[in-house]
Protein backbone atom coordinates (compact mmCIF):
# COMPACT_ATOMS: atom_id res chain seq x y z
CA UNK A 1 0.00 0.00 0.00
CA UNK A 2 1.27 3.27 -0.86
CA UNK A 3 2.75 5.18 2.67
CA UNK A 4 2.91 9.29 1.17
CA UNK A 5 0.92 11.07 -0.92
CA UNK A 6 1.78 14.73 -2.82
CA UNK A 7 0.37 17.95 -1.75
CA UNK A 8 -1.08 21.29 -3.02
CA UNK A 9 -1.23 24.26 -0.83
CA UNK A 10 -2.72 27.49 -2.45
CA UNK A 11 -1.77 31.08 -1.29
CA UNK A 12 -3.90 33.87 -1.81
CA UNK A 13 -2.01 36.83 -2.98
CA UNK A 14 -0.56 38.45 0.38
CA UNK A 15 -3.08 41.75 -0.10
CA UNK A 16 -6.14 40.33 -0.68
CA UNK A 17 -5.81 36.53 1.62
CA UNK A 18 -7.41 37.05 4.88
CA UNK A 19 -9.73 39.90 5.35
CA UNK A 20 -11.06 38.94 8.51
CA UNK A 21 -7.37 39.46 10.47
CA UNK A 22 -6.20 42.77 9.22
CA UNK A 23 -4.82 44.97 12.26
CA UNK A 24 -4.28 41.40 14.02
CA UNK A 25 -0.45 41.64 13.93
CA UNK A 26 -0.54 45.71 14.75
CA UNK A 27 -2.83 45.95 17.15
CA UNK A 28 -6.12 47.00 14.88
CA UNK A 29 -4.18 49.43 13.22
CA UNK A 30 -4.25 47.83 9.85
CA UNK A 31 -1.34 48.44 7.74
CA UNK A 32 -1.30 46.64 4.34
CA UNK A 33 2.11 46.01 5.31
CA UNK A 34 1.85 44.34 8.64
CA UNK A 35 -1.11 42.19 7.60
CA UNK A 36 0.88 40.98 4.38
CA UNK A 37 3.44 39.79 6.48
CA UNK A 38 1.08 38.03 8.96
CA UNK A 39 -0.38 36.14 5.69
CA UNK A 40 2.88 35.48 4.39
CA UNK A 41 3.74 34.21 7.96
CA UNK A 42 1.20 31.75 8.32
CA UNK A 43 1.47 30.13 4.79
CA UNK A 44 4.96 29.57 6.28
CA UNK A 45 4.27 28.15 9.18
CA UNK A 46 1.83 25.48 7.21
CA UNK A 47 4.41 24.99 4.65
CA UNK A 48 7.45 24.18 7.07
CA UNK A 49 5.10 21.20 8.97
CA UNK A 50 4.54 19.62 5.45
CA UNK A 51 8.13 19.69 4.75
CA UNK A 52 8.67 18.12 8.00
CA UNK A 53 6.02 15.65 7.86
CA UNK A 54 7.29 11.95 6.56
CA UNK A 55 4.04 11.13 4.69
CA UNK A 56 4.53 13.76 2.19
CA UNK A 57 6.57 12.93 -0.86
CA UNK A 58 6.04 16.42 -3.24
CA UNK A 59 4.90 19.74 -2.19
CA UNK A 60 3.03 22.11 -4.70
CA UNK A 61 2.39 25.63 -3.78
CA UNK A 62 -0.11 27.46 -6.24
CA UNK A 63 -0.06 31.08 -5.94
CA UNK A 64 0.46 34.04 -8.37
CA UNK A 65 1.99 36.63 -5.28
CA UNK A 66 5.49 36.75 -6.61
CA UNK A 67 6.14 37.49 -3.05
CA UNK A 68 4.81 34.40 -1.99
CA UNK A 69 6.71 32.82 -5.26
CA UNK A 70 10.17 34.19 -4.40
CA UNK A 71 9.72 33.19 -0.51
CA UNK A 72 9.22 29.72 -0.80
CA UNK A 73 10.93 28.81 -4.02
CA UNK A 74 14.34 30.18 -1.76
CA UNK A 75 13.79 27.61 0.62
CA UNK A 76 13.41 24.95 -2.72
CA UNK A 77 9.63 24.94 -2.46
CA UNK A 78 8.24 24.31 -5.71
CA UNK A 79 5.94 27.06 -6.81
CA UNK A 80 3.76 27.63 -9.68
CA UNK A 81 1.01 30.50 -10.55
CA UNK A 82 -2.64 30.24 -10.21
CA UNK A 83 -4.94 29.20 -13.70
CA UNK A 84 -6.59 30.91 -15.74
CA UNK A 85 -9.97 30.24 -13.37
CA UNK A 86 -9.68 32.22 -10.32
CA UNK A 87 -10.61 30.77 -6.55
CA UNK A 88 -9.47 28.51 -4.50
CA UNK A 89 -10.75 25.45 -5.80
CA UNK A 90 -9.85 26.19 -9.21
CA UNK A 91 -6.10 26.25 -7.56
CA UNK A 92 -6.49 22.78 -6.35
CA UNK A 93 -7.65 21.47 -9.19
CA UNK A 94 -4.65 22.84 -10.68
CA UNK A 95 -2.10 21.69 -8.16
CA UNK A 96 -3.98 17.96 -8.40
CA UNK A 97 -3.47 18.04 -12.03
CA UNK A 98 0.36 19.03 -11.96
CA UNK A 99 0.78 16.17 -9.41
CA UNK A 100 -1.14 13.80 -11.43
CA UNK A 101 0.46 14.54 -15.08
CA UNK A 102 3.77 13.84 -12.49
CA UNK A 103 2.32 10.45 -11.22
CA UNK A 104 -0.89 9.54 -12.46
CA UNK A 105 -1.43 6.93 -9.83
CA UNK A 106 -0.33 8.57 -6.83
CA UNK A 107 -2.45 9.74 -3.66
CA UNK A 108 -2.93 13.54 -3.62
CA UNK A 109 -3.69 15.98 -1.24
CA UNK A 110 -5.04 19.94 -0.93
CA UNK A 111 -4.56 21.38 2.54
CA UNK A 112 -5.05 25.16 3.48
CA UNK A 113 -2.48 27.17 4.09
CA UNK A 114 -3.36 29.30 7.04
CA UNK A 115 -2.72 26.50 9.94
CA UNK A 116 0.25 28.10 12.08
CA UNK A 117 -0.17 25.08 14.86
CA UNK A 118 0.05 22.64 12.59
CA UNK A 119 2.61 20.02 13.73
CA UNK A 120 4.06 17.46 11.16
CA UNK A 121 3.27 14.44 13.36
CA UNK A 122 -0.63 15.42 13.28
CA UNK A 123 -0.54 15.77 9.32
CA UNK A 124 1.29 12.09 8.94
CA UNK A 125 -0.94 10.63 11.14
CA UNK A 126 -4.03 12.31 9.29
CA UNK A 127 -2.49 11.08 5.82
CA UNK A 128 -2.10 7.52 7.23
CA UNK A 129 -5.58 7.38 8.47
CA UNK A 130 -6.98 8.03 5.03
CA UNK A 131 -4.39 5.78 3.48
CA UNK A 132 -5.58 2.87 5.88
CA UNK A 133 -9.28 3.86 4.35
CA UNK A 134 -7.70 4.09 1.05
CA UNK A 135 -6.53 0.81 1.63
CA UNK A 136 -9.77 -1.12 1.85
CA UNK A 137 -10.86 -0.50 -1.34
CA UNK A 138 -14.25 1.23 0.21
CA UNK A 139 -12.99 5.04 0.11
CA UNK A 140 -11.66 7.08 -2.66
CA UNK A 141 -11.44 10.70 -0.69
CA UNK A 142 -11.42 11.62 3.00
CA UNK A 143 -11.34 14.81 4.90
CA UNK A 144 -10.29 16.76 7.86
CA UNK A 145 -12.62 19.16 8.93
CA UNK A 146 -12.05 22.29 11.06
CA UNK A 147 -12.20 22.78 14.59
CA UNK A 148 -15.45 23.95 14.04
CA UNK A 149 -16.72 20.66 12.22
CA UNK A 150 -18.15 23.04 9.07
CA UNK A 151 -15.25 23.74 7.19
CA UNK A 152 -12.28 21.20 5.88
CA UNK A 153 -8.50 21.80 6.39
CA UNK A 154 -7.15 18.51 4.80
CA UNK A 155 -8.75 16.56 1.89
CA UNK A 156 -6.98 13.63 0.43
CA UNK A 157 -7.90 11.65 -2.74
CA UNK A 158 -6.54 7.93 -3.42
CA UNK A 159 -4.86 6.85 -6.61
CA UNK A 160 -6.90 6.65 -9.68
CA UNK A 161 -9.67 8.78 -7.89
CA UNK A 162 -10.32 13.08 -8.29
CA UNK A 163 -10.00 15.21 -5.61
CA UNK A 164 -12.91 17.11 -6.30
CA UNK A 165 -12.20 19.83 -4.15
CA UNK A 166 -15.22 21.53 -2.33
CA UNK A 167 -13.87 24.38 -0.25
CA UNK A 168 -15.42 27.55 0.89
CA UNK A 169 -18.65 27.55 3.66
CA UNK A 170 -19.63 24.46 4.95
CA UNK A 171 -17.11 22.15 2.91
CA UNK A 172 -17.08 19.29 5.36
CA UNK A 173 -20.77 19.43 4.69
CA UNK A 174 -20.18 19.54 0.73
CA UNK A 175 -17.19 17.34 1.49
CA UNK A 176 -18.90 14.01 3.18
CA UNK A 177 -22.32 14.70 1.02
CA UNK A 178 -19.76 13.76 -2.22
CA UNK A 179 -18.40 11.01 -0.66
CA UNK A 180 -15.34 11.80 1.20
CA UNK A 181 -14.98 10.09 4.56
CA UNK A 182 -14.38 12.34 7.45
CA UNK A 183 -11.50 11.43 9.01
CA UNK A 184 -11.92 10.91 13.16
CA UNK A 185 -8.53 12.26 14.66
CA UNK A 186 -8.09 14.97 16.99
CA UNK A 187 -4.84 16.76 15.72
CA UNK A 188 -5.74 19.97 16.93
CA UNK A 189 -3.38 22.07 14.93
CA UNK A 190 -4.48 20.42 11.83
CA UNK A 191 -7.91 21.46 12.04
CA UNK A 192 -7.16 25.21 13.60
CA UNK A 193 -7.37 27.27 10.46
CA UNK A 194 -7.27 30.90 11.01
CA UNK A 195 -9.44 33.17 9.81
CA UNK A 196 -10.79 35.37 12.51
CA UNK A 197 -8.58 36.83 15.94
CA UNK A 198 -10.68 34.14 17.84
CA UNK A 199 -8.98 31.94 15.82
CA UNK A 200 -5.47 33.68 15.88
CA UNK A 201 -5.65 33.53 19.62
CA UNK A 202 -6.94 29.41 19.85
CA UNK A 203 -4.05 28.83 17.43
CA UNK A 204 -1.67 30.59 20.03
CA UNK A 205 -2.82 28.49 22.51
CA UNK A 206 -1.71 25.59 20.73
CA UNK A 207 1.84 26.95 20.05
CA UNK A 208 2.27 28.80 16.90
CA UNK A 209 4.99 27.98 14.54
CA UNK A 210 8.13 30.62 14.58
CA UNK A 211 7.22 32.86 11.84
CA UNK A 212 3.68 33.94 13.25
CA UNK A 213 5.06 33.82 16.25
CA UNK A 214 7.91 36.43 14.95
CA UNK A 215 5.59 38.66 13.32
CA UNK A 216 2.82 38.85 16.47
CA UNK A 217 5.86 39.18 18.58
CA UNK A 218 8.75 40.84 16.81
CA UNK A 219 10.24 41.36 20.26
CA UNK A 220 10.71 38.30 21.52
CA UNK A 221 14.76 37.50 19.66
CA UNK A 222 13.36 36.80 16.20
Amino acid sequence: MMSTVDLVVPVKHLGAAKSRLRGAADQGIGDAGAHARLALALAHDTVAAVRAATRVRRLLVISSDPVVAAEFGAVGVEVVPDGPIPGLNPAYERGAALLRDGDPVTAIGALQADLPALRPAELDDAIAAALALFGGGRVGRAFSSDAEGTGTTLLLAAGGTALDPRFGEGSARRHEESGASPLRGGWPGLRRDVDTADDLRDAADLGLGVHTRCVLMPSAGC
